[in-house]
């Protein structure tokens, strides 16, 4: 079971924050599923940074999901992502 959950997309959990993108699993605390939404937003930020301040992209990550970033945040995520 351990193998195939990790499969799906999942991620183990190494921190206590759960990054954006991810929420903790139900099955197990120490797995981290993927919010499709969130991921997708990530990726349409990509295109939009290269127009708009980190903060303005931020505000409409957080619009967009429901889920609050800060500038900073976005910063780090988007690093992390190319």
């Amino acid at each position: 079971m351990g193998n195939e959950t990790m499969s799906l997309g999942h991620r183990k959990r190494i921190a206590r924050t759960v990054p954006f993108g991810y929420k903790v699993s139900e099955q197990d605390e120490k797995l981290l599923e993927p919010i499709q939404e969130e991921l997708e937003a990530i990726e349409q930020a990509k295109q939009y940074i290269k127009s708009c301040s980190y903060r303005e992209v931020a505000g409409w990550v957080e619009r967009k999901t429901g889920r609050y970033i800060s500038a900073p945040g976005l910063r780090k995520v988007l690093s992390r992502s190319e």
